[in-house]
């Protein structure tokens, strides 16, 4: 009983780092729903823009624009989606630690697997958050009024 109370402590002194890995991907992903929000309400303002009567030039930017405000969108959506996998992948990884400790069986290999998969998703989250930051940035000047 008492080496299954150590094996439990340890696998809590383990599982901190995972806990606060989830902290810093809750940050993210609430600046990802930020990001989100400022686009969707970007593209309100265009409609509205659209909607007045504007020469065929405006329109063609107004109409430019909205198509890249749907990239935005769909990168952030993306990013989000990776980082909460991301996430999800995590806790699984903390619970698999857990129900190896409780079980007394060997889930090292999985607690592993599923660690770095969860590392990929993060890479995959920051590489398309890196990439719609520059699309906001490299399109930012041609649209501004």
């Amino acid at each position: 009983m008492e080496s299954h109370i150590a094996d439990i402590s340890r696998v809590i002194q383990l599982a901190v780092a995972p806990v606060f890995l989830l902290t810093a991907i809750a940050t993210l992903v609430t600046t990802l729903n930020n990001r989100l929000g400022r686009i969707v309400d970007r593209r309100r303002v265009v409609l509205e823009h659209l909607a007045a009567d504007v020469v065929n030039a405006e329109r063609t930017a107004a109409n430019t624009e909205l198509a890249t405000l749907a990239r935005r969108s769909r990168l952030v959506y993306l990013s989000i989606f990776s980082a909460v996998l991301g996430a999800l992948l995590i806790c699984l990884v903390v619970a698999s630690a857990f129900m190896a400790a409780l079980l007394t069986y060997d889930l090292s290999r999985l607690v592993a697997g599923l660690f770095v998969l969860s590392m990929f998703s993060l890479v995959v989250s920051l590489g398309l958050f890196l990439r719609e930051v520059f699309l906001a940035v490299s399109h930012s000047a041609h649209f501004r009024r």
